[in-house]
């Protein structure tokens, strides 16, 4: 006799194989993106010399690996104890906060050296920083902490999803909005300011990198937000780590295409100096 299952369970169920799929595709990727971008990843871990931006370009560029490696065997290993998917999904939850905590110090640093150094620029950023990341591990931790966890009721489906909404888990990523829009912000203020008198290829590939890549943050955490209000079960984390996966891909990458246009100007003597002695020259080869 078949077993009959309620609408919830099918949509959960349903819910957990889309979370799968999605998943699933981030590694795939993922490991495609650092396939496709080996050698100029080894040529700039190789030719040039340590630094504070080299060490945020390595935890940014391999704590993803550990991330997805954590969700896949969260949905792929049959698992009925919630303890263990809370334990789980802790451990993914502070890969993910390192990973999009090193991914936004690379642009904090960019955003400093658009501005010349200026102390406080540099102040302010990291005081407005450093309380976006307290107040959204607050909200995250705390919200999913109280909520439940389940695993679906039809057999052969894996993974566990939060049964109650957790749609405050909404809140860090308004805050995260608010930062990006701010640093977005201070860019096109520099960029307005000194369009004309700054030629330099080197300030405008960082500007149009800034632009793009808050443009990116801020589209996706509108997505998590909207995800998070308007569904349920696994459907509203479906982009959380999809953001943080494409916001390290998009730091690492232009990261890295910085260096070599800061090694083409150097090698060409065609470069105007400015100071960027914390985000391009921290990979000048030695």
């Amino acid at each position: 006799m078949q077993a009959e299952y309620s609408a919830n369970d099918v949509a959960a169920a349903r819910s957990l194989q889309v979370y799968t799929y999605l998943y699933t595709s981030m590694a795939t990727f993922w490991i495609y993106d650092y396939a496709c971008s080996l050698h100029q990843e080894w040529s700039f871990l190789l030719l040039s010399r340590w630094s504070k931006v080299k060490g945020l370009y390595v935890v940014a560029r391999y704590v993803p690996f550990l991330l997805l490696a954590g969700h896949l065997y969260m949905n792929f290993v049959p698992n009925e104890n919630s303890d263990k998917c809370q334990l789980l999904n802790n451990i993914c939850s502070c890969f993910s906060l390192i990973s999009v905590f090193c991914s936004e110090c690379f642009f904090v640093f960019r955003t400093y050296a658009l501005w010349n150094n200026n102390k406080i620029v540099l102040a302010t950023m990291i005081t407005t920083f450093l309380a976006v990341v307290v107040a959204s591990v607050t909200f995250a931790f705390a919200t999913t902490a109280t909520a439940p966890w389940t695993t679906s009721a039809i057999p052969g489906i894996t993974g566990c999803y939060q049964s109650s909404a957790v749609v405050q888990l909404f809140i860090p990523f308004l805050l995260l909005i608010g930062l990006e829009f701010g640093l977005l912000s201070l860019t096109l203020i520099r960029a307005i300011q000194s369009w004309r008198s700054t030629n330099s290829h080197l300030y405008a590939v960082l500007v149009k990198h800034n632009i793009f890549y808050y443009a990116c943050g801020l589209f996706f955490s509108a997505v998590n937000v909207l995800t998070l209000l308007l569904f349920h079960y696994g459907y509203q984390a479906m982009f959380q780590d999809f953001q943080f996966i494409v916001l390290a891909i998009l730091a690492t990458r232009m990261h890295l295409h910085l260096w070599q246009t800061d090694r083409h100007a150097h090698r060409s003597s065609a470069l105007v100096f400015i100071p960027l002695s914390d985000v391009s020259s921290a990979g000048s080869p030695t």
